[in-house]
């Protein structure tokens, strides 16, 4: 086989919707294009493959960058526009043996694709209709003279809207119809994202020619019997060219770890099977529990004369993978258990990392991944609102020995279950079930984000009115798909739901039953309600706060050219939730008040936000094994807002990052209240065990110890120790003016019994000193009085700047080292003082000054 990719020599144009061009359009959509805009849409655009309508004229200088300001209302137009991607198709004609395809990895979304030739007669060749599929299409008839590649692309829009019309409206949660077309949910605007419906040959495309026959598919199926056999079924599909030759008996032969295997195929047959047994094989192991071993894997494809028509290669990793969830005394459980060890999952919701797909890159995955990583995350939950990830994904997830929770692609709404969508949703679930297969890191199969609990929840039964929405895909389609291909990996129905349980007869978001959403908190509740409940696996929560100043400050501008603020409208289109700035108020103004500068507002909220989380997360994981896991959304973001990410969409780590690395390390010391009284916890999830002696000192603020005592602690591997506090560390005197301080080895926490705003919290607490280093600057600080959260926001003097702690806790009298990396030139005195220099101390908004 022989593969030309067409990736250069692209054109875009417009054919229809643009509003100039088409009065039909309604004015409000329609903003002044420029005429140099109108007439590149008219005559065409240089473009490059992959890419879109809004990378081709971005790239082309003709639109505003749609993350900046209030460019996305600038730009709606564009999701009324029918557009054009051309390519000059000059290939040789076939020869008689010879097969041409067009092989397209992904269409965003409604296409015609169309080969043009002499006299510009165009043949279509294809209509597709689905984001998420590859396509491929016989053009062998239609090369060999001048001719053009077409592909036409209506608007996604218009088509969901005239599928709502044809098949009856679904509720969903927002006003779009996306349910409607097989298209990134997201793409038409969530509550932490914008609403830019992209549109073009998002994957690659290749023209492929061969002969006789092509690998089309390999699905391996990886166990590891008992005796550490690592067995690998590798289960081979292969499309016959249908020319002279093309129902020749065929050769197989794969290599796995070195161990070879071979098998033929039959004249006219397409299928065979190769089993490959690796004695002793490595085990892979998710981060934290071992290593990561990858064997390599190749299937060969070759002729009757044993010529190589086809190859396929991964690298494969050897290890079992179930879910629990059997019922106990608590309810239902939901365990990950790999290689036959139950594993605590620390999670993070994934959502695509651009907004505009084809920037993502693997570097930049890869990024990402390690700031998982460096948060202590151990899986990583694909989101149903968004894509299949690319290859590059999942094997960055592989070699990092991060899981990943894959999500079928539907999210929040009611689904039909007709033609086409029914035919559509089942064949792109065949499609990545086998695409995803080969890789380890994958280790379940979930049919969805809150499909079920919106049917039971939401409203949708009285407005569906009987239609169909979307049960069958979650307790029929998907499940069947996953346990004929992909029979390893375990799947769930949706999340969140309760395993073995209909749900009207136990909810699915019952936190007692398998996987559970916490959205009380930030919608309704203060996030102390967290301990209300101990689940099974919070698969979802979370709270909001902004991005980093140095992202906000790039990308947001006041409308009116004066001091940015939380009402501006420019802020306010990067801040997407439903009264969101609101319930940022309502969370803030019990723990540290609501301050009414702005900057001091931008450093509160996102200390909020990452106090909030990591309150869930140590709640969370004191309750293991009870608990089993906990997902937070999210982890990161697809351009600049405020959101619930603890990485914003310029890659920058906000407070809450922090939060995590803390709440997720492995070894966490946290107080937790229990029916018998406070309590301390020893959550060791490590291979060894964690033991010594506790020291705890209730202390006045200023340092003066009131009762001092000890605790022996001992936690073995991968459990979590509950010792009670005795009463005279346990009870405060005075909640205003103490802290209980605890120590063991090299790990401190601070627990006190009062929010901020009713602590007798010194505002200059902390001195500071900063001294020029190899690489940039040790920042010093000491506190006077209890300083709680302690951090230095370097991206306010150096958007490139880091430092490595943030929310530092601080006794009286104990002292800090943080560590800046820069290369800019900095004013030391910038370095120890606010907005740089920050803590709860010199924000809060005691309860006296409170209106």
């Amino acid at each position: 086989m022989t593969a030309h990719h067409l990736s250069d020599g692209w054109t875009l144009s417009a054919t229809g919707g643009v509003p100039e061009a088409d009065p039909a359009v309604s004015p409000e959509l329609s903003p002044e294009l420029s005429p140099a805009l109108v007439t590149a849409l008219r005559d065409g655009v240089p473009a490059r493959v992959p890419g879109t309508s809004h990378t081709a004229l971005l790239d082309a200088g003709l639109i505003p960058d749609p993350y900046l300001d209030r460019n996305e209302e600038v730009l709606a137009w564009m999701r009324h526009v029918d557009w054009r991607y051309e390519h000059v198709l000059d290939e040789p004609a076939a020869a008689p043996d010879e097969r041409v395809d067009l092989a397209f990895d992904g269409l965003d979304t409604v296409a015609t694709i169309s080969v043009v030739g002499r006299a510009d007669q165009a043949t279509v060749v294809g209509r597709t209709a689905n984001q998420h599929r590859s396509y491929r299409f016989d053009v062998r008839e239609l090369v060999g003279g001048p001719a053009t590649l077409r592909v036409d692309l209506a608007s996604a829009l218009h088509h969901a809207e005239a599928e709502a019309r044809r098949l009856g409206p679904r509720p969903l949660a927002y006003p779009q119809p996306f349910n409607m077309i097989r298209k990134m949910a997201c793409s038409f605007g969530w509550d932490w994202g914008p609403d830019l419906q992209t549109a073009g040959p998002w994957r690659p495309v290749r023209v492929e020619r061969w002969r006789v026959a092509r690998l089309a598919q390999v699905r391996p199926v990886v166990t590891v019997r008992a005796d550490g056999t690592g067995v690998a079924e590798l289960h081979v599909t292969v499309e016959r060219s249908g020319l002279p030759g093309g129902d020749a008996p065929l050769a197989l032969r794969a290599e796995v770890a070195g161990v070879v295997a071979t098998a033929g195929v039959d004249p006219g047959d397409t299928h065979g099977v190769l089993r490959v047994e690796v004695p002793d094989a490595p085990l892979w192991w998710p981060v934290g529990h071992g290593e990561q071993p990858l064997v390599d894997a190749v299937v060969g494809l070759a002729g009757p004369d044993g010529t190589v028509l086809g190859t396929w290669r991964r690298r494969l990793g050897f290890r079992t993978v179930t879910v629990d969830r059997s019922r106990d005394e608590h309810g239902t459980r939901f365990t990950f258990v790999v290689n036959g060890r139950e594993i605590f999952v620390r999670g993070a919701n994934w959502i695509p990392d651009d907004h505009l797909l084809t920037r993502i890159t693997r570097d930049r995955l890869a990024r990402r991944i390690d700031q998982a990583l460096g948060a202590h995350l151990n899986l990583l939950r694909v989101w149903g609102g968004g894509i299949y990830e690319s290859e590059d994904f999942y094997e960055l997830c592989d070699e990092r020995g991060v899981l990943v929770w894959q999500d079928f692609l539907l999210a929040c709404a009611a689904y039909p279950e007709e033609s086409p969508l029914l035919e559509e949703l089942t064949a792109e679930a065949r499609e990545h079930v086998v695409r995803l297969a080969s890789h380890p890191s994958l280790v379940l199969w979930n049919g969805g984000n809150e499909n079920v609990w919106g049917h039971e929840d939401w409203g949708w039964k009285a407005e569906l009115d009987g239609r169909t929405w979307g049960l069958r895909y979650a307790a029929e389609i998907f499940p069947a798909i996953v346990a004929e291909l992909d029979p390893t990996r375990p799947y769930s129905d949706n999340s969140p739901y309760s395993p073995g349980f209909a749900p009207e007869e136990v909810h699915p978001d019952d936190p007692d039953h398998g996987t559970h959403h916490q959205w009380e908190v930030w919608n309704r509740v203060d996030y102390t309600h967290y301990r209300d409940d101990v689940p099974r696996f919070c698969s979802e929560f979370g709270f909001q706060g902004p991005p980093t100043w140095a992202t906000l400050t790039r990308a947001v501008h006041p409308a009116d050219g004066g001091p940015l603020t939380p009402e501006d409208p420019t802020f306010l289109l990067h801040q997407k939730a439903e009264d969101g700035n609101g319930k940022l108020a309502r969370g803030l103004a019990p723990h540290l008040g609501v301050p009414a500068d702005f900057v001091d507002w931008h450093w509160a909220t996102q200390l909020n936000q990452a106090r909030a989380v990591a309150y869930a997360v140590e709640h969370h994981r004191s309750w293991w094994p009870r608990t089993a896991g906990s997902i937070v959304w999210q982890l990161n973001d697809c351009w600049p807002v405020t959101s619930w990410a603890a990485v914003d969409g310029d890659e920058r780590v906000k407070p809450l990052w922090w939060a995590l690395r803390h709440a997720h390390a492995p070894r966490l010391l946290t107080v937790q209240p229990r029916d018998d009284g406070w309590a301390l916890v020893a959550v060791n999830d490590t291979g060894e065990a964690w033991t010594g002696t506790a020291t705890l000192e209730r202390q006045q603020l200023d340092g003066t110890v009131l009762a001092a005592g000890t605790l022996e602690v001992t936690a073995a591997p991968r459990t979590a120790a509950v010792l009670v506090l005795p009463q005279d560390l346990a009870v405060p005197g005075d909640a205003r003016t103490e802290a209980l301080v605890v120590r063991l080895g090299d790990e401190r926490v601070v627990h006190v019994w009062a929010d901020d705003v009713d602590l007798a919290l010194e505002a200059g607490a902390l001195t500071a000193t900063a001294q020029p280093e190899p690489g940039g600057w040790a920042v010093t600080v000491t506190a006077r009085s209890l300083v709680r959260d302690a951090t230095l926001l370097v991206d306010r003097l150096d958007p490139d700047a880091t430092v490595d702690a943030a929310l530092v806790d601080l006794p009286a009298g104990a002292t800090a080292t943080f560590h800046v990396r820069t290369t800019a030139t900095l004013d030391a005195a910038d370095l120890v003082a606010p907005p740089v220099l920050r803590s709860a101390n010199d924000v809060v908004v005691p309860a006296a000054a409170r209106v």
